[in-house]
């Protein structure tokens, strides 16, 4: 979208709102009751198209670290990836005016099929989606579900995580973190304590510097989403042992993965 295109979406939801403060003040006698013409004139795709330009469609963020407020927060950004014999997780890394761009795992996506396979919002929505790609640096892949398959509507009801680019410099060792994936049941979505050991700790098995931590990951969780104590995104839960052992990809590498792909 062109750039002064972004600008009159802002200004329609910015006068939007101040409309709906104006409304809630007394009336005067003799004054009209209708509200003025430019704000009868907001559709509900000029509401959505400015939120996307003002960045609205995210997770609220803590001030101060509380998992369960947190969890609370976030729990509507993780999906399950359900592709028939296998399913993994994935969060809504970003809200576009196309439509919802997931992030997983690369190797979730390996058994991806665009044909059969439905990504399943915790809002009780599903759909079809596409690929936008995967790294070849590290185990991040991209999904997006066009807004013309899910519907203006359910698209404006998501909210995409906080992945903020200067989370990865706050994070330290000892840190109280959490984890979130889907779980065997359709609508089930898995919460799991945990504690932050490293944050680029080189694991051959993925073949980069990971966050590494102490944790529990049940089968299912690849994809999902590590978030600090405020609910902000981490990195993606990419794997774990039977030994309380859990490795993700830090939120920096997805970015960059994201830009390598999309180029935005």
């Amino acid at each position: 979208m062109a750039k002064g295109g972004k600008i009159n979406k802002m200004a329609c939801v910015i006068i939007f709102f101040l409309g709906c403060l104006f409304q809630t003040q007394p009336v005067k006698a003799g004054e009209p009751s209708l509200p003025p013409h430019l704000i009868q004139s907001v559709s509900g795709e000029d509401i959505f198209e400015g939120m996307i330009a003002l960045d609205l469609y995210h997770c609220p963020v803590l001030e101060e670290p509380d998992l369960e407020a947190a969890f609370e927060n976030v729990k509507g950004s993780v999906v399950r990836i359900d592709m028939g014999t296998a399913y993994g997780s994935g969060v809504i890394f970003r809200m576009t005016a196309d439509g919802a761009v997931i992030a997983t795992n690369r190797h979730v996506l390996a058994y991806w099929r665009e044909d059969s396979g439905v990504i399943r919002f915790p809002q009780g929505y599903y759909a079809g989606a596409r690929v936008l790609g995967s790294s070849k640096d590290c185990d991040v892949g991209f999904l997006r579900v066009d807004r013309e398959e899910i519907g203006l509507q359910a698209l404006s009801e998501l909210r995409s995580v906080f992945a903020g680019e200067g989370v990865f410099s706050e994070m330290r060792q000892g840190q109280e973190i959490f984890c979130l994936g889907a779980g065997r049941e359709e609508e089930e979505t898995i919460f799991q304590d945990a504690v932050l050991e490293d944050t680029d700790r080189y694991i051959e098995t993925f073949g980069g510097e990971m966050l590494y931590g102490r944790g529990f990951a049940r089968e299912g969780m690849s994809g999902g989403g590590m978030f600090d104590g405020c609910g902000r995104l981490i990195g993606l839960l990419t794997g774990g042992t039977y030994r309380n052992e859990i490795a993700g990809v830090p939120v920096d590498q997805v970015w960059e993965a994201y830009w390598e792909i999309t180029g935005d």
